[in-house]
């Protein structure tokens, strides 16, 4: 058993128990080697990216109405389906062997066969798919709310993006010779890299540069960032060289991990749960509330959002970003600034929080749609 396949698999359980897969991946990413890790990474968002698709060729395969039911042997059998129909750089042989291997690792040793038999005669892939979620591997009710919301086109567009990994973009904002070689974008600052990522660069998505430039901080201003890390954004607003800049976070691990990074240095790093009413008057020149969220903008770098997501966790959602988006108008100054974003491309977490919230203030809202726009969809208003 190669430890990227045996990674790839705990990864993918952890998805089946409706956990966030982010902890598991870092886990294993930490003891791989390199190209295990890249392996194991493919495999397990690869299977999430897919996994419609892939159920629907077993349930092909097996000739029975339902997938079965055991998680342990479903999941060995994407993995094995996926490297047989989509990867074609790995040998039938070895992912067929290492399917079955896996089955009896743990603990489903009787269902052996069935997931050797099922993976030698899976079908190609079909010229037609039945219908359109299997063929954007996309839960129905989420491909109902895009079509509602943005139209049929936007809506599969956005979800055949996030079928294909996310580009990498990087920050820098130096003019030296490294940058010259590198693909410029309509955000200053934001470079798109199809290599390796040059020393001295900061990762980081095309759209979330896209939301700190809206902020148009200038030296001398007074900066809240309000929901922080990791800090990509942080660091962004620090290039402007304001007169003071506070990061706040309710997680203190978060908080940690982005002091660890450096990416806020220059900035007050704060532990405040921003559903509450904060410690300031309105004293702030600039706000960035950069709320959490569901995230169906980031399907493409976040597979595993779609199958754990429900609706009702959409208006969980909704609810305490109109809490923290009160607490943060309380603390800006009169003609101020406030940005209000969000990587989610749902309307009740956006166009609604802001009207509920901010009416009586000067709105201007912006959206980027995975598919149409490069990199993750945002959703933004611009509050002054």
């Amino acid at each position: 058993m190669t430890p990227a396949r045996q990674a790839a698999y705990d990864i993918l359980m952890t998805a089946c128990r409706g956990s966030s897969i982010d902890p598991a991946l870092e886990s294993h990413r930490a003891q791989l080697s390199p190209p295990d890790a890249a392996l194991a990474t493919e495999l397990a968002y690869g299977v999430l990216r897919r996994r419609a698709q892939l159920d629907f060729l077993i349930i092909l395969s097996s000739g029975k109405p339902k997938l079965p039911t055991d998680a342990e042997v479903l999941t060995a059998l994407r993995l094995g389906a996926y490297q047989l129909r989509f990867l074609t750089r790995i040998p039938a042989h070895a992912a067929v062997s290492e399917s079955v291997e896996l089955v009896k690792r743990h603990g489903k040793r009787s269902a052996a066969g069935l997931v050797n038999a099922l993976l030698r005669k899976l079908p190609p892939l079909p010229e037609h798919w039945p219908d359109a979620p299997t063929r954007l591997s996309l839960p129905d009710w989420i491909l109902a709310r895009w079509t509602g919301a943005w139209g049929r086109e936007a809506a599969e567009s956005a979800a055949l993006a996030a079928l294909q990994p996310p580009e990498t973009y990087i920050r820098h904002s130096s003019s030296s010779d490294q940058i010259q070689m590198l693909e410029e974008t309509e955000v200053p600052g934001c470079y798109r890299v199809s290599g390796p990522v040059p020393p001295a660069c900061r990762i980081q998505d095309i759209g979330s540069q896209w939301v700190a430039s809206l902020l148009e901080v200038h030296p001398g201003h007074a900066v809240l960032d309000l929901c922080a890390a990791p800090g990509n954004k942080t660091a962004q607003l620090l290039e402007a060289s304001p007169r003071i800049a506070v990061a706040c976070d309710a997680s203190p691990r978060r908080l940690k991990a982005m002091a660890l990074s450096g990416h806020a240095a220059g900035a007050r790093l704060l532990r405040l749960d921003a559903t509450q009413p904060l410690p300031f008057g309105p004293i702030f020149d600039r706000i960035l509330v950069d709320a959490p969220c569901s995230g169906t903008g980031t399907l493409a770098r976040n597979p595993d959002i779609k199958w754990r997501l429900a609706p009702d966790d959409i208006l969980r959602h909704a609810a305490r970003q109109k809490q923290i988006l009160a607490s943060a108008l309380a603390c800006l100054k009169p003609g101020g600034r406030l940005v209000y974003s969000t990587c989610s491309i749902e309307p009740e977490e956006n166009s609604e929080v802001i009207a509920h919230v901010a009416s009586g203030y000067s709105i201007q809202s912006f959206t980027r749609l995975p598919g149409r726009d490069p990199g993750d969809g945002f959703q933004a208003a611009v509050i002054t």
